[in-house]
Formats: C-alpha cells, structure tokens, sequence
C-alpha cells in the first residue's frame, strides 16, 4: 500500500526534501502588517532578509491555523488516489494545528476504510520536524510499512531535544508561548535566555547567558551532554536571520564531531513570527 508523507509549513526543512516523491508541505499563512502571505518551508533568502527586518522595525506579525476544510482538501486528494497518510504536525503543545488535523483525521478514515490516515503529534518544531519528516522518507525507502513508519517516529520523538537562544523573549509572550514571568527574564541583565521544547511539546526557559558566545557555548555543551553517537539523523542548525551566530554554532559543532551531518536552515516566518529575529537553535536526535 502506497502512502504520502505530510507536514505543515512550521517545519523548517533540507531543500533536497523538495524534490522527494510523495512528500508535501501544507501551506500555512502568516499577517505581518496588512500584508497576508502563505508559507510552504520554502521561502527565498530575500523574503526571509526582508521578514526579520520588518520585525526589528517595529512591524508585528503573526500566524493563523490550518482550518479544518484546508486539511480536508489536502487529504482527501491524497485519499481519493489511494494513498494512505502519515501527517507529521507542529507540537500540539505550541499550537492547536495537530488538533485539528487528528480531527479531519478520524473524520475522513472513517470515510475511507480501506486505507490509512495517521496523525503525529510531533512535540516539536522547525527542524526537529525537520529531521522527522527526513527519517519518515527514509524509513518508507527503506520498504517500512505506514503502521512501521508511524510507531518509529513516535520512538524518535522520545529522543528528539531542541536547544535555543533567543534575543528577546517579548515575542514569545506575545504569542502566548510564555508566561509573562517568564518572559521578565529575557530583560534582566540583557542576556540571552536558553529555551527547550519539553516532553509535553511546550516552550521550557531553562537558563540564560550573558553575551553571545556565553550562549552558544551553552547550546554546545548541551548537545555534546545528550548526543549519541549511534545516531544516523542529521543535526539542524537554524537560525532567525542570524547566520554569524548559525555559523559559530556549526563551526563548534563540528570541532568536536567532524562526522556530523548538518543542515543550516533560516526560521521560517511560521515559527520566527514567535521568537523574533536573533534566536538560534540546536536540534537533533539523542539520550
């Protein structure tokens, strides 16, 4: 049985995986000013360059859900060709998108009895489902059934961490990511707050640095504490239209594991529409 890999546009993703065979991306929108746009994980570098720096000229933005009737669509035109479905969605934890998705889910499997449609909540964003949505393709090369596919992804979901600094962690409150207690402390002492997506899928602050480097080097050891050198999944190294900051990481990163397979994205505007310009991040499979 022949079954298609999707996920939303809050994934940040290798741009080999544009050309992948039964892979597609659903768009989602964001509002930045009066201006409405779709995204699709595939933004040119100029759109991003102008994004961030409308955002660091005061202009605020921000996202919607999928609808129901959107899911719909996309589904059922997978559906209606005999493909089965395995949806990875942003962590249901940061949004109600995997909400609504395992809902048009059940709704359409029912009408489709012979095939299969399996919703993911991911507990995780960019490129965690990043590297999820690789090793879903990979696994359904290497000949592993939907039902295979599925119980593997959640097992990889239970080793997925995502590390990440940001400038300002206004932005995340503003979104309703954070408490505002938590936000107080992205402007004490202006340091750069450290932040985790915990096992429930939600925005964690475990720590801050003073100064840049402080902070990268807190990504690093944090990577190097719970990397596992049995793990095949590539790291990805995304940054808010902060590339020095990416490239510091990356160049860290690889001093000490020079075997590492890294993929550098820039934050869509799905997820830096929440973080602001300035934030970086770590993510990778391990302990």
């Amino acid at each position: 049985m022949s079954y298609v890999i999707l996920t939303d546009a809050a994934c940040d993703l290798d741009p080999g995986m544009n050309s992948e065979a039964g892979f597609a991306v659903v768009p989602m929108e964001y509002l930045q000013g009066s201006e409405t746009r779709s995204h699709t994980s595939y933004a040119d570098s100029q759109t991003l360059k102008e994004f961030y720096n409308r955002q660091r000229d005061g202009i605020l933005s921000k996202t919607s859900q999928i609808a129901a009737f959107q899911y719909e669509t996309v589904m059922r035109s997978w559906l209606d060709r005999d493909y089965s479905i395995l949806y990875l969605a942003l962590s249901g934890g940061l949004s109600s998108t995997y909400q609504t998705a395992r809902l048009t889910g059940e709704k359409l499997q029912s009408q489709y009895p012979g095939l299969t449609v399996s919703v993911i909540d991911t507990k995780a964003a960019t490129g965690g489902m990043g590297i999820l949505a690789e090793r879903a393709v990979r696994n359904r090369k290497a000949g592993m059934s939907i039902q295979d596919n599925t119980a593997d992804i959640h097992n990889a979901i239970q080793h997925i961490h995502h590390w990440f600094l940001v400038s300002d962690l206004m932005y995340l409150q503003r979104g309703g990511r954070i408490s505002a207690a938590a936000a107080s402390v992205g402007t004490l002492f202006h340091v750069h707050p450290i932040l985790a997506i915990d096992t429930d899928g939600k925005l964690k602050v475990i720590g801050k640095a003073r100064g840049k480097h402080k902070a990268i080097r807190e990504l690093t050891e944090r990577y190097d504490r719970y990397c596992t050198e049995e793990m095949d999944d590539p790291v990805y190294v995304v940054d808010a239209d902060a590339p020095d900051v990416g490239d510091l990481i990356q160049d860290k990163l690889l001093k000490n594991h020079p075997n590492l397979a890294i993929r550098r994205c820039t934050l869509s505007p799905i997820i830096g529409t929440h973080t602001g310009p300035g934030m970086a991040a770590i993510i990778h499979i391990g302990k």
